[in-house]
């Protein structure tokens, strides 16, 4: 349905309190991106070799947003790497 459609049905709070919801629980081609990528993870972890990092669902979902590391993240990351081979 339209904007128009919806908002003729229901009133700005029931619309606000669906908003909240989803906020906690997404539902919907969200929920269903995850479902696939949780299961695309898991085939191509149990597929690849042991070199390399292990994919995570998001390396399969079109439209997630990529964290940027800073130098100082990658810095951290490393150094606790170091840390935990000792």
């Amino acid at each position: 349905m339209t904007v128009r459609e919806l908002l003729s049905r229901i009133d700005s709070r029931e619309l606000a309190e669906w908003m909240a919801y989803y906020s906690l629980d997404p539902f919907g081609t969200a929920r269903a991106d995850l479902s696939a990528g949780i299961i695309a993870a898991t085939v191509a972890n149990a597929n690849k070799g042991k070199k390399g990092r292990p994919f995570q669902p998001a390396d399969f979902m079109p439209y997630t947003e990529k964290i940027q590391q800073t130098e100082s993240d990658m810095i951290q990351i490393l150094n606790s790497m170091v840390k935990k081979g000792n």
